[in-house]
């Protein structure tokens, strides 16, 4: 049993206090640290975990750690558990700076920690429906809008919401980036609130992902195109669809659906498939995963080098926004 500790009990932190309660198979939940006397009532009332009073306090009696924080403190606090030899799993984005990812990621290697990233889409089951159909993507469009909610605008749209699609594109293309372009509007907030950028890889693949949190609807979709296939996964819903195009081998089936190619080419055959997505809490899933990797030595399923990769080309992205919005205002 993995005695662990919760690092924030806001409205994320206390979804991660519930999931580690149902854990209780491979978690035992010692308690959690937060100043926040609104915040740590709440989870005190709804669960009856203990309240440690400082940080330290809380690392000495666990075995490892879930940082729900504000990214402003994820190093702080990872930094201080990695040292006295505690594993731990990080919400998005891993820190603030890629500086600090650089320093966790070698940390964990010196201290043989296991150290994972709250990239939840990883676990989507409609992702992980297609992803061994993912090959070769070259091109690749997302869209991540949601309605406006005062709760996140704290942080840039970039790292609040595109940084999920960033680490799913990273994760199937398999390649470095070549070059970036972007730009941002702030509508509402003081940061960019509508975001769209484009990615070219070493490989070829583009990728084209827009991020807004001024939406009318929600939306969460994003489509690979690769040689012979659509890949279409909706996030929100939770499913996926994949076309896919294969020679006709002698006389079709008439309800087949067959493109002539025209005169001297093999007709192409289409295929639509719906693949399975069994429902699945991921948030669940992947704390569990963590655990796995602690007790049984499991492949990291985020790693922290996959975190900072995210965070690396996030940043790069607001770069971009940044010395746009620079140009515009000389001009104006």
């Amino acid at each position: 049993m993995i005695k662990i500790g919760l690092f924030g009990t806001g409205h994320l932190g206390r979804i991660h206090a519930r999931l580690i309660k149902e854990l209780n198979e491979v978690f035992e939940f010692v308690g959690f640290f937060d100043p926040d006397n609104e915040n740590a009532k709440k989870a005190i009332d709804e669960f009856g975990i203990q309240r440690f009073d400082t940080v330290d306090s809380l690392l000495d009696k666990v075995d490892a750690i879930d940082i729900v924080t504000p990214t402003l403190n994820h190093y702080e606090v990872a930094e201080k558990a990695i040292l006295k030899g505690k594993h731990v799993f990080i919400e998005k984005p891993i820190t603030q700076t890629t500086e600090e990812s650089e320093a966790l990621i070698k940390l964990a290697s010196e201290y043989k920690i296991v150290g994972q990233v709250g990239h939840v889409e990883r676990f989507n089951p409609a992702f992980k429906s297609v992803f061994e159909t993912i090959k070769n993507p070259l091109f690749i469009e997302a869209h991540r809008l949601a309605n406006y909610n005062p709760r996140g605008t704290d942080v840039p749209v970039v790292l609040d919401l595109m940084i999920h699609d960033l680490d799913v594109v990273l994760k199937t293309v398999k390649s470095s980036v070549k070059s970036i372009s972007a730009s941002g509007v702030a509508v509402v907030s003081e940061t960019p609130d509508i975001t769209n950028a484009r990615l070219e890889f070493e490989n070829g693949c583009v990728a084209n992902l827009t991020a807004s949190r001024i939406s009318l609807k929600n939306m969460r979709k994003t489509r690979f195109f690769q040689k012979d296939a659509y890949i279409s996964v909706d996030f929100l819903e939770k499913k996926s669809e994949v076309v896919k195009m294969s020679e006709v081998q002698g006389e079709p089936d008439p309800f087949d659906i067959v493109l002539d190619l025209g005169e001297g080419k093999k007709k192409k055959k289409i295929e639509i498939l719906t693949p399975e997505a069994p429902a699945t809490n991921a948030i669940k899933e992947e704390l569990y995963t963590f655990s796995q990797s602690i007790a049984l030595g499991a492949p990291i399923a985020v790693s922290f080098s996959d975190g900072h990769e995210a965070l690396k080309t996030a940043l790069a992205i607001m770069d971009k926004i940044n010395q746009n919005l620079s140009v515009i205002s000389e001009n104006n």
